[in-house]
C-alpha cells in the first residue's frame, strides 16, 4: 500500500481520521481494514451519523429489540447503544494509541446537541459520558458556541479530552484555543497531570463556501463594479480561512505561555479539519483535502471523500502556501457586502439545528420500538 495516496499524507504530518461510524464497520473487519490499509488514526461521530446508523440500517434491530424492553427511556437507548459503539471504536484504536504515547487513536462522541447553549448542562453530560464510556482514547465533542467556550475550559481542566465542534470563524478560534490554553493552566494550578489531556479544534470548510458562495452568486447577478471580485472570491473563503487558522495555531504555539505548559508536558491542541465533503459538484471532490496538508493537522473525511483521495489524491505539503492571498480573500469579503462574521454566526445556529433534528428523530424511532416492546 506505500502507493496509497491517503496512507502518505502521514509523511506531512497529517493523521486521516473518518467521519463515520456504524455497528456493522466494527463487526465486518472494515474499520481494521482502514487502520491497516489507509492508515486511518481515528474516528468522529456526530447525531446525524448515528441517525443515519441507527434508523436507516438493520445493524441495530437485535440491539434494540434486546433493549427496548428494559424499561429506559428513549433518550438511554440511544446511549447505552452509541457508548457501547464508542467502547468497540476505541478499542480498536487502543493500540495504536498505546504506541504513539497517546498521539492517535482516538473516537469522538458528542453530547446532546440540545446543551449547545448551556454550559453547566455541557459540562455535566460531558463528565458523565467521559466516566460512562470510559477509555483514554475519547474525545467528548462540545460545540465551540459562546457557552461552549467556559464548558471546554472546564473539561479539560477536569483532565477530559475535548473536540471542539461546530468551528467556522477565525476569531472563535482563537477562543477555543484560548479556552484549551486557559483550562491547562487551571489544572496546573490545582495539581492535575496535563501530559495525558487530549484537544482538536474542529474547523468546518465546505459550510462555508456553501453559504458564501451563495451569496456571492446573487452578487454576480446583480451586476456592478464588483462582479469581478465576486467571481474571484468563490469557493476561495473557507480554505482561506483554514490556512489563516493554522497561522494563528503556528504562532500561539511559540508563545512563551505556551512553551511554559509544553514544558509540563502539554499536547498542542491540532486543528481538525472537517466538513470536508465537496458540497459544490463543480469543485474537485478531493477539495478540501488536498489544500490543506500540513504537520499537526487532522482531516477527517466521510468514506465516499476517503474513496476519492484514495483513488486521485495528490499528497504534497500545501497549508502554508498563499498566506498573503488567503488574507486578501478575507479581507476582500466587505468590498462585495459580505460580513463573515454574520455568517458564520448564522452557520454555528444552522449547525446546531442539523444536529438537533436528527437527534430528535433518532430519539423518537427509539421511543416506539420502547412503546411497541411494551404492550408485547
Amino acid at each position: 500500500m506505500s502507493g496509497n495516496p491517503v496512507l502518505k499524507l502521514q509523511d506531512f504530518g497529517q493523521s486521516i481520521w473518518l467521519d463515520f461510524l456504524r455497528r456493522g464497520l466494527l463487526t465486518s473487519g472494515e474499520l481494521q481494514a482502514l487502520i491497516d490499509n489507509d492508515g486511518v488514526r481515528g474516528v468522529t461521530s456526530n447525531p446525524a451519523i448515528f441517525k443515519g446508523a441507527i434508523v436507516d440500517t438493520d445493524d441495530y434491530d437485535e440491539a434494540i429489540a434486546e433493549i427496548a424492553g428494559e424499561g429506559l427511556s428513549s433518550v438511554e437507548m440511544y446511549e447505552r447503544i452509541a457508548i457501547e459503539d464508542i467502547q468497540r471504536a476505541t478499542d480498536f484504536f487502543r493500540p495504536m494509541y498505546d504506541f504513539s504515547d497517546g498521539l492517535h487513536g482516538y473516537v469522538s462522541l458528542e453530547v446532546d446537541p440540545h446543551l449547545a447553549r448551556d454550559t453547566e448542562g455541557t459540562i455535566e453530560e460531558g463528565r458523565r459520558l467521559w466516566v460512562d464510556v470510559d477509555r483514554p482514547n475519547l474525545l467528548i465533542k462540545v460545540p465551540a458556541t459562546s457557552e461552549g467556550l467556559p464548558a471546554i475550559r472546564q473539561l479539560i481542566s477536569e483532565g477530559i479530552n475535548v473536540n471542539v465542534t461546530l468551528l467556522f470563524s477565525i476569531d472563535r478560534y482563537r477562543e477555543v484555543a484560548e479556552a484549551y490554553i486557559s483550562g491547562l493552566e487551571q489544572a496546573v494550578a490545582t495539581g492535575e497531570p496535563i501530559h495525558r489531556v487530549c484537544s482538536v479544534a474542529s474547523f468546518f470548510l465546505s459550510r462555508i463556501d456553501s453559504m458564501v458562495d451563495a451569496l456571492l452568486e446573487e452578487k454576480i447577478a446583480e451586476g456592478g463594479e464588483n462582479t469581478g471580485l465576486a467571481e474571484k472570491l468563490c469557493g476561495e473563503v473557507a480554505i482561506a480561512s483554514a490556512k489563516i487558522a493554522y497561522q494563528i495555531h503556528r504562532e500561539m504555539v511559540c508563545d512563551s505561555r505556551w512553551r511554559r505548559l509544553a514544558d509540563r508536558g502539554a499536547r498542542i491542541q491540532r486543528l481538525l479539519w472537517a466538513s470536508t465533503s465537496t458540497k459544490n459538484p463543480e469543485y474537485s471532490d478531493v477539495r478540501y483535502v488536498e489544500a490543506l496538508i500540513g504537520p499537526q493537522t487532522i482531516n477527517t473525511l466521510p468514506m465516499a471523500t476517503l474513496e476519492a483521495y484514495r483513488d486521485h489524491g495528490d499528497p504534497a505539503e500545501r497549508l502554508e502556501e498563499g498566506i498573503d492571498e488567503a488574507r486578501e480573500v478575507i479581507d476582500r469579503l466587505p468590498e462585495v457586502g459580505i460580513d463573515l462574521d454574520a455568517v458564520t454566526a448564522k452557520l454555528v445556529e444552522e449547525g446546531i439545528e442539523k444536529f438537533n433534528q436528527p437527534y430528535d428523530e433518532l430519539i423518537e424511532t427509539l421511543e416506539q420500538a420502547a412503546s411497541e416492546a411494551a404492550s408485547g
